[in-house]
């Protein structure tokens, strides 16, 4: 099978210190496994292979995998293209032959472009096949049982006196309660939905300024993270209080992306606009940061911590680079900061990064057109 380029985990103590290495081996497919088809057992080695790879016809920037025990190797896109009319694709690798497919019955187009993307956390397959989408509102969209296509279920406003709202920046799909949904938005709020009865649970003012993201940390527990600087945990016991677990050190710099540590939610960690580090913080200890992630060369765009270990996250920037880190030793003094323990070089700016919580040993990157699905 021919890629277009292949790249593959590396162990960056194997090489110099001052860089991260940025290792590429055309049609090596695996790591301890041979793409050799002389070799013994060689197709079922090539069917494993590490790297699989989708090219869309437009520039892919939201992605999600799905977590349903029947829908293996699933995962939502959507376009980012500066007009009205965007796509959203649900795609699938096809083990038998190693190909990432998107079926035409399951790609549909979405006013404006998705700003995120997730499927129904169902890993059990007991709730109907959803996906939601955020862009101007919050949309739940229904995969036909047969699969022969996708109908928008719900259109969700939360201005009950307007047709129009502040844009959603991201929202977050509540594990532990499937019928709560989580939106962030420009105008300053984040909006609880109750999505079985089609209705807001909750609004609050969360900061001063824009809401760039909203994660959540348990059955009625987020936070968000804003324009003014903050990250702020909310608990829907008492709504008339937040707490600031954090703020930018550099005043009104913007806080864009969060990550809740879901195996261990004392830890979570948020990116800086325009920054190359990633701060992880113990909400038990609010102001500082336990750990600087600091080895991208250029600004990090996204992040996503392991779905079956506490003490592993993934980012991924502007440098094409996504690192995997062990930060089991924060909290202690690491000489020179702390490094990652493997590295992948995509073939642009990585936008995307997702690791699944149904086949822990598999991330997906998005950058430009390009979907990767990579094994860790």
């Amino acid at each position: 099978m021919e890629y277009p380029f292949i790249s593959e985990w590396e162990n960056p103590s194997v090489v110099a210190e001052e860089a991260i290495p940025r290792v590429s081996a055309r049609n090596r497919f695996t790591m301890g496994t041979s793409s050799d088809p002389n070799q013994d057992g060689s197709d079922e080695q090539q069917k494993r292979s590490e790297i699989y790879t989708y090219e869309a016809p437009w520039h892919i920037y939201a992605m999600n995998w799905s977590v349903r025990r029947d829908k293996k190797y699933r995962l939502a896109i959507t376009s980012l293209l500066e007009q009205y009319p965007n796509r959203v694709e649900i795609v699938q690798l096809d083990e038998s032959n190693g190909e990432i497919r998107s079926d035409p019955n399951l790609s549909f187009e979405h006013p404006y472009p998705p700003t995120k993307t997730i499927f129904i956390p169902d890993k059990e397959c007991q709730r109907p096949d959803l996906l939601a989408t955020s862009s101007d509102f919050l949309r739940l969209w229904r995969i036909a049982d047969d699969h022969s296509r996708v109908e928008l279920k719900s259109c969700l406003n939360s201005n009950k006196n307007s047709e129009f709202c502040g844009p959603l920046t991201s929202f977050d799909w509540n594990e532990a309660e499937p019928r709560r949904i989580g939106t962030s938005s420009t105008d300053t709020t984040c909006t609880i939905w109750d999505i079985e009865r089609e209705a807001v649970d909750t609004q609050l003012i969360a900061h001063d300024k824009e809401v760039f993201d909203i994660a959540w940390g348990g059955v009625g527990v987020f936070a968000s993270v804003s324009a003014d600087g903050s990250v702020r945990v909310f608990d829907l016991r008492d709504k008339e209080h937040s707490t600031i677990i954090y703020e930018s050190s550099e005043p009104d710099t913007p806080l864009v992306r969060l990550g809740w540590n879901k195996q261990d939610p004392r830890y979570m960690a948020t990116i800086i606009m325009d920054s190359a580090k990633v701060v992880v913080l113990d909400i038990r200890f609010p102001a500082l940061p336990v750990v600087e992630l600091q080895r991208h060369q250029a600004s990090v765009n996204a992040i996503a911590w392991a779905p079956h270990s506490s003490c592993h996250i993934c980012t991924a920037g502007d440098d094409s680079q996504a690192l995997i880190w062990d930060i089991s030793s924060m909290g202690q003094h690491v000489e020179g900061g702390l490094d990652p323990i493997l590295a992948y070089t995509a073939g642009a700016e990585v936008e995307q990064l997702q690791w699944s919580s149904s086949q822990p040993d598999w991330v997906a990157i998005a950058f430009s057109t390009k979907l990767q699905i990579l094994r860790v």
